[in-house]
C-alpha cells in the first residue's frame, strides 16, 4: 500500500494547493499512479449551472488524476467559509465523512500514493452535526499522514504551533512540514535550517515564491 498525505496548512492561502500540486507532479514524474482528492472545495464559482472546483482540478491536472471530478471533490459549495459553515451558509446537505471515504477508497485503489488536499487548518470545521468533525477526524479516518504547509507571513509561528499540537493532540503522524513563500514581499526572510522542529515535526525546506518545489524536499517526505 502506498502512501497517503494530507496536506493541510495554518489557514487558508497559504499554499496548500501550490505544494498539493507540486507534490502530485513529483510524484507523477517519478512514474507512480497519483491520486487526488479535494473532498470539500468552497468559495466555487458557477460555471454552465455547476459549481467548478478550481484547485481540484488543479491537482488534478498536476497528477494526471483522471478519475471523475465527482470522485475528487465531492463536496462544493459557494461561500468561502469552512465546509460546515458554507453548507448551512449555501442551505446544502454539509460533508458526509462516510461519502468522502468511499471516495477516497475508489481513488486509493486505482493509485500508488494519495494526496488529500484539505479546506484551511486541521482544526477546520468539516461538519457540526453530531458534536462536529474537523480534518483531523477525517485524516484519523483515512489513515493520512499529514503533511502541513506554513505560510511564511509574519507571525506565522503561533498558527504552525497551534496546527502541529492540534495534531500531536490527536494522535497524527505528522510526516514534515514545509514553509511556503506566499508572497514575496510578506515572506519572513529565514534559512531553513534555522526553524526548529515543533512537536516532532521536521521542516523539510521551503517553498520559494513561484518557483518549482525543491527535489530535496520530495526526497525527504518520500
Amino acid at each position: 500500500m502506498g502512501r497517503r498525505f494530507l496536506i493541510t496548512g495554518t489557514g487558508a492561502r497559504v499554499g496548500k494547493t501550490t505544494v498539493g500540486c507540486a507534490l502530485g507532479f513529483a510524484l507523477k514524474a517519478r512514474g507512480m499512479r497519483v491520486g487526488v482528492m479535494k473532498p470539500c472545495e468552497t468559495g466555487c464559482a458557477e460555471v454552465d449551472g455547476v459549481l467548478e472546483p478550481a484547485d481540484a482540478r488543479a491537482l488534478a491536472f498536476a497528477a494526471s488524476c483522471t478519475m471523475p471530478i465527482d470522485r475528487i471533490s465531492p463536496y462544493r459549495y459557494r461561500s468561502p467559509l469552512a465546509p460546515a459553515d458554507a453548507a448551512c451558509a449555501d442551505g446544502l446537505p454539509e460533508p458526509d465523512a462516510d461519502h468522502i471515504a468511499r471516495c477516497f477508497r475508489e481513488i486509493a485503489a486505482a493509485s500508488d500514493t494519495v494526496i488529500v488536499e484539505g479546506w484551511g487548518a486541521l482544526d477546520s470545521r468539516l461538519t457540526s452535526s453530531n458534536g462536529g468533525r474537523d480534518f483531523a477526524d477525517l485524516a484519523l479516518l483515512l489513515g493520512l499522514e499529514v503533511v502541513v504547509v506554513i505560510g511564511t507571513r509574519r507571525g506565522y509561528h503561533p498558527a504552525a504551533s497551534r496546527v502541529l499540537g492540534h495534531a500531536k493532540a490527536r494522535g497524527l503522524n505528522v510526516a514534515a512540514y514545509i514553509l511556503c513563500e506566499v508572497d514575496s514581499s510578506e515572506s519572513v526572510v529565514m534559512p531553513d535550517e534555522s526553524m526548529p522542529d515543533l512537536y516532532g515535526a521536521q521542516c523539510i525546506g521551503r517553498m520559494r515564491y513561484r518557483e518549482p518545489l525543491a527535489k530535496s524536499i520530495v526526497e525527504k517526505l518520500l
